[in-house]
């Protein structure tokens, strides 16, 4: 943990921003940072508590002085009180050189800190100060009878005490709480080791009682967290996990010792062997969809008979007509542009970046980009921003005084997103799955999907939560471009279709030839699942079935036989050029008939042109994580330079006009516009508030700005310039 907080791991992914930044009731502020001095409070109880029980007999000394435990807890300290003090300059810092100009506001959240752990330490120790007694305090006797029926922990107990008198090293000074530092009494030797032991033992059952209260507690806020009070923030759920781990793993060393290891090892061949119920494999679903029915049959035949050529003639027809509707919005005797929107993954900084380059798109072009816009095609967090400007875009055409480029709508696209995750994973999902959630009169079990999906709502105001089968009409008729959401089928690396318009033409070439066999490369989502209600999956659902984060949002299963897993769009394609590309070779000839030609917007969240990284001689275990290493980095630059093949290749072969507009997140080509590097590229330090922001679903606000402001980039201000420049429409051939 000292290392996240260090921002030295986890940094691209923002972990060291939850920590240092923490929000709650989406907002940054000094109850945050009291809910985290709660959590390191707690935190540091577990680490005090933990090692007590594992170590505390080790000192016999504590027996026969006042208040044993609150005295081991003070000698104890050094390794807290330095995790105290780097967190603390940690957050402050962060705080003056990011975020704020106030200095009295950094401190008040100083204070908060500083106030929720000292409430839990003062709740913890008082409620030691007034149960816990020295040896030469009476016991309660039943307390005592009670520990004499306990025979595994006292028989722990008197053999650690007994070692303890082996021990080479002895302890000669403690720090007494109240006169500082005391020589250990040297005349235990007349105390036995069963004198010794109830106290010992009436600690560990203090203990033990105050570890199961925070537990149970912790577990009992589960039934409520839908509440957004006690959507805790997401590194307060984080340090309240390790704190049960640490909880769990000492006092399962206290009772089993050597055994330790192999029941832990013969506890997960067991729970690895149970994992396979039912019970424990409860899908983590679509909400909309029909689970009760039976299940689609997923197999190569079923794959194919969605695929036959009548059903590929009907859906083609469908959109032809979609085609028509599109060009019967602009003057008839006038070729109108078409234009696709691709946009690439990137969790909430993509979501954020989409909606902000859509809004200066649309001011650039009064307007007219979007009504020219065919298809909006992408992955993950740029897909999900792409869908909250499309409603948005469609409730202005319902009602033209809805400011559809309202700033406002990037607060919301930007307000937190994971604190319910997280705080979902802790309390629900790493235990049974037990509360339902009912949707469109059917009952899903709740995870942390549902929490994302709720989540999303509330920030969004609840404008996207539909059914898919609401868009079916506007889509048909033109008002809004398509956007078909294509997660990627770990069954087999397909892409699954997801639009309210069956599009199986995605799925197979135009010109297979009768007779040859060709493996289709996606499934058509509404032919697939037609008899599990595919119309009425919730969209929200869907979006979440395209930005699936690993380990954060979970994988979704779907109602067929096999059972259909979906991961996140990126993998398959990040940007989505290839579905866009592939759209318009299905409709190359209406295209070329009817349009003026095509122009291409992509909205990247990653650099195009990187600098190559000087390589440096690695150690043995940088060798070992390079080859992983390398895939995870090169990821982005090989789908970008197979999309450049593909988009050439496939410009010099159309007979219609086709440009690409390029608008890019990249904080590097950023800071040498404003001259904030020097010649190798070194940030200067007041550059700090325009770096890169990290790949999640939370972002600080010192990342909204470095999103936000990047359009204003040279490259950018060059791309929304071509944007105003676009010819919309062509004069038709007499």
């Amino acid at each position: 943990m000292t290392l996240i907080i260090l921002q030295s791991f986890g940094t691209v992914l923002g972990i060291p921003y939850l920590f240092l930044d923490p929000e709650y009731l989406n907002e940054v502020s000094w109850k945050g940072f009291f809910l985290m001095g709660i959590a390191f409070g707690i935190f540091t109880m577990a680490f005090h508590m933990t090692t007590y029980i594992l170590d505390g007999a080790k000192f016999k000394f504590l027996a026969v002085i006042p208040r044993p435990f609150i005295q081991f807890c003070i000698n104890n300290g050094i390794i807290p009180l330095a995790f105290y003090t780097v967190y603390l300059y940690s957050f402050i810092n962060f705080q003056l050189d990011n975020e704020h100009d106030d200095k009295f506001e950094v401190f008040e959240y100083f204070l908060g800190f500083a106030g929720g752990s000292i409430l839990i330490y003062a709740i913890i120790f008082s409620y030691f100060a007034l149960t816990n007694k020295d040896l030469f305090v009476i016991f309660a006797d039943s307390v005592e009878k009670r520990l004499r029926k306990t025979r595994i922990p006292r028989a722990n107990m008197l053999n650690r005490i007994k070692e303890s008198k082996k021990a080479n090293n002895k302890v000669l000074f403690y720090l007494d709480i109240r006169s500082g530092f005391e020589p250990v009494r040297m005349d235990l030797a007349r105390f036995e080791g069963q004198q010794l032991l109830r106290v010992f033992d009436q600690n560990h059952l203090n203990l033990i009682i105050i570890q199961s209260v925070l537990i149970i507690l912790i577990l009992f806020l589960g039934f409520f967290r839908e509440y957004p009070i006690l959507q805790i923030p997401a590194a307060m759920s984080a340090t309240l996990l390790f704190a049960i781990i640490m909880m769990l793993v000492g006092a399962l060393a206290f009772w089993l010792r050597e055994w330790l290891a192999p029941v832990i090892i013969i506890a997960l061949l067991i729970f690895n062997f149970l994992s396979k119920s039912a019970l424990l494999n409860r899908p983590h679903t679509a909400f909309g969809m029909d689970y009760n029915s039976k299940p689609a049959i997923y197999n190569l035949e079923n794959l194919q008979n969605i695929l036959h050529p009548d059903s590929v003639e009907k859906d083609k027809s469908n959109t032809i007509q979609i085609l028509e509707n599109w060009k019967a919005k602009f003057p008839t005797e006038l070729k109108p542009r078409m234009i696709f929107i691709t946009t690439s993954g990137g969790g909430q900084r993509a979501a954020l970046w989409t909606m902000n380059v859509l809004q200066h798109i649309e001011e650039a072009s009064q307007g007219q980009v979007f009504k020219h816009t065919q298809m909006v095609t992408g992955a993950s967090g740029g897909v999900v921003g792409a869908a909250f400007f499309r409603e948005l875009y469609l409730r202005h055409l319902k009602d033209t005084d809805f400011n559809y480029l309202d700033k406002k709508y990037l607060d919301q696209i930007s307000s937190d997103n994971l604190n319910p995750i997280i705080f979902t994973l802790l309390v629900n999902d790493l235990f049974i799955r037990n509360q339902y959630y009912t949707y469109n009169g059917r009952k899903y079990l709740q995870d942390r999907g549902f929490a994302f999906e709720n989540q999303l709502n509330i920030n969004t105001k609840e404008i996207m939560d539909k059914p898919l089968s609401a868009y079916k009409i506007p889509e048909f008729e033109s008002q809004i471009p398509m956007l078909p959401i294509t997660p990627l089928i770990t069954n087999d690396g397909r892409k699954l279709f997801i639009s309210p318009h069956s599009m199986s033409y995605m799925g197979i070439s135009a010109s297979r030839a009768e007779g040859v066999k060709e493996k289709s490369q996606s499934i058509d989502f509404m032919r697939f699942f037609r008899n599990q209600d595919a119309e009425n999956l919730r969209f929200i659902s869907a979006l979440r079935m395209g930005a699936t984060f690993p380990f954060i949002t979970p994988h979704i299963q779907l109602p067929s036989l096999p059972q259909m897993e979906t991961m996140d769009a990126g993998l398959s394609d990040n940007f989505g050029i290839q579905d866009a590309l592939r759209f318009l070779y299905v409709f190359q000839d209406w295209i070329e008939e009817n349009t003026s030609g095509v122009t291409l917007i992509t909205i990247r969240d990653s650099e195009k042109f990187t600098e190559i990284d000087q390589k440096v001689l690695p150690t043995i275990f940088q060798k070992l994580s390079i080859p992983l290493k390398n895939i995870l980095i090169n990821w982005d630059n090989i789908q970008t330079l197979n999309n450049e093949v593909l988009y050439n290749q496939f410009k010099e072969s159309m007979d219609f006009d086709i440009e690409k507009i390029e608008f890019e997140y990249s904080t590097s080509q950023f800071l040498r516009d404003r001259g904030l590097t020097d010649s190798v590229g070194v940030v200067d330090p007041s550059a700090q508030e325009i770096q890169r922001a990290s790949l999640n679903w939370r972002l600080t606000a010192r990342e909204k700005v470095s999103i936000i402001d990047n359009i204003q980039s040279i490259s950018n201000q060059a791309a929304l310039q071509r944007i105003r420049d676009i010819r919309f429409f062509g004069v038709k051939n007499k």
